[in-house]
């Protein structure tokens, strides 16, 4: 089986990062192989925070993720960890697992020798909430939660864990329509016996700011 095809991620962050901690910005790692990874880190001592994991959407980017989730990561004081998909799309989409999932487990490893990390979920819009809806599962020893804006699917390869999951879907989405997408995947999840929240709304395929900031608030809490 060619590496990380199980989608299985190694890297775990931790509470007590040894090296030299990055300070508040944009920070783009160091991969090589043309690997492409950003890091946000927000204001403020460097203190364990939350990182969320955020896939962007077919033919996107990191800079995307960033900039559809706004100021409202920066406020709650957490680490967004934004990867760029080896081809168009991610690679579970685009055939099997493995390319993409090694670079997020190297980019995992460089966060844990600098950033403390308190606990982790993983996110994403359109594809990238697909991919997020298959990684998630595969690994719910890591990622406590999936945060999923707009998914079209979900192919887990693997279940580890039952991290809770939160969906939102526009009821006038064009591009993945909610009836065979996320209202379908909220009832797959549920009959599984995950714990899913599922919030639709009046809307395209698009990332609300409130949509961001509700998932926040269903991950973190409101304090």
């Amino acid at each position: 089986m060619p590496a990380h095809a199980d989608g299985r991620l190694d890297s775990r962050p931790v509470q007590a990062a040894p090296g030299e901690p990055w300070p508040a910005g944009i920070h783009e790692l160091d991969l090589g192989g043309g690997a492409e990874v950003l890091l946000a880190v927000p204001p403020g001592e460097p203190v364990p925070r939350p990182l969320l994991v955020f896939f962007h959407g077919a033919g996107g980017n990191p800079a995307q993720s960033l900039a559809a989730l706004g100021r409202t990561v920066v406020d709650r004081g957490v680490l967004v960890l934004a990867p760029q998909s080896g081809s168009a799309t991610w690679d579970l989409l685009a055939g099997r697992l493995g390319r993409d999932v090694a670079v997020l487990d190297a980019a995992l490893a460089q966060v844990a020798e600098r950033a403390p990390v308190g606990r982790c979920a993983v996110g994403g819009f359109s594809d990238g909430a697909s991919y997020a809806l298959s990684l998630g599962p595969a690994n719910g020893d890591l990622f406590d939660a999936v945060l999923a804006f707009s998914p079209g699917f979900a192919d887990p390869p693997a279940r580890v864990g039952q991290p809770r999951i939160w969906i939102t879907h526009g009821i006038g989405d064009r591009v993945l329509p909610v009836e065979r997408c996320g209202r379908r995947l909220a009832a797959a999840f549920a009959s599984s016996r995950y714990d899913v929240t599922y919030d639709e709304f009046d809307g395209g395929h698009v990332v609300r700011p409130e949509g961001v900031v509700t998932a926040l608030e269903w991950w973190l809490g409101r304090e």
